[in-house]
């Protein structure tokens, strides 16, 4: 599990992102809600494609799930079900080796946990651009959390990280950076009580590259990606006390540009 501390780690404001990041459609009918009534590991809730796992022993709290719309999906699915099992063994070890080592050193042991929740963000005829909220903890003084993403391409029956489908990294950075820097600004002076002292050289005041965050890529009409999504998790931005910060772009004329050939068929402009 990728728990971005540039990349990474569960959103606790996440749903607000998402809702303006995905397609505008109604809510799923109950009998295809990704989300299911947790059962143990060895019966997971499968409810038409969607998959819903919780296990807890005395070592761990192990959750993850994924909507239907991916489990309709076999290499997606199968993708996303090899992920649950090394995270669940991952976690099962750790937590094993950390209760040996508290009662070795004669310590209180603290239960581990992982969380993983993945959500739709569009699903378009080709695409299902899917965003995931990470959990952790390992018996510090609080856990950790953050995001993930991917976007399956079906034509390919394959996944890509949503960059991947740009030119480079560098050339989004350059169309979308200073308006995402003066969003983050403004939030931050608004989460703070005070605006960004100008020069100041405390690494939270600083603009925040595209490396360190989780992108999105969102459509709100089904047919084309016209949103992108940025996640910055806790410590990316400002300090764990603030929270993640999250923002949506417009996909512009500009940011067409640094859309790869093979997928410009993919994105809209949306000013």
């Amino acid at each position: 599990m990728r728990i971005r501390m540039g990349k990474v780690y569960w959103a606790l404001a996440s749903g607000l992102l998402l809702m303006s990041c995905r397609e505008e459609a109604p809510e799923p009918l109950p009998s295809e809600s990704a989300a299911a009534t947790p059962v143990p590991p060895e019966t997971p809730a499968i409810v038409s494609g969607a998959r819903d796992v919780r296990e807890e022993t005395d070592d761990f709290l192990f959750e993850y799930s994924y909507p239907v719309e991916a489990g309709r999906i076999p290499a997606l699915a199968a993708m996303l079900d090899a992920r649950l099992e090394r995270e669940r063994t991952s976690l099962a070890r750790q937590s094993a080796e950390a209760r040996e080592d508290a009662g070795d050193d004669g310590f209180p042991f603290n239960k581990y946990s992982t969380g993983v929740e993945w959500q739709v963000v569009a699903d378009t005829p080709r695409f299902l651009s899917l965003s995931a909220s990470l959990s952790s903890y390992s018996g510090g003084a609080h856990g950790n959390y953050g995001f993930d993403s991917l976007v399956w391409d079906r034509e390919a029956d394959a996944a890509l990280e949503p960059v991947a489908m740009f030119t480079s990294l560098a050339a989004l950075e350059e169309v979308l950076g200073e308006d995402l820097c003066d969003m983050l600004n403004v939030e931050r002076a608004t989460r703070r009580g005070e605006p960004i002292e100008p020069g100041s050289d405390d690494m939270f005041d600083q603009c925040v590259p595209l490396s360190d965050t989780t992108i999105l890529l969102g459509s709100t009409n089904g047919r084309a990606f016209n949103r992108i999504g940025v996640q910055m998790g806790p410590y990316v931005a400002g300090p764990y006390a603030e929270s993640a910060y999250e923002f949506t772009l417009p996909v512009t004329r500009a940011v067409m540009d640094t859309v790869k050939e093979d997928y410009r068929s993919a994105f809209a402009p949306r000013n």
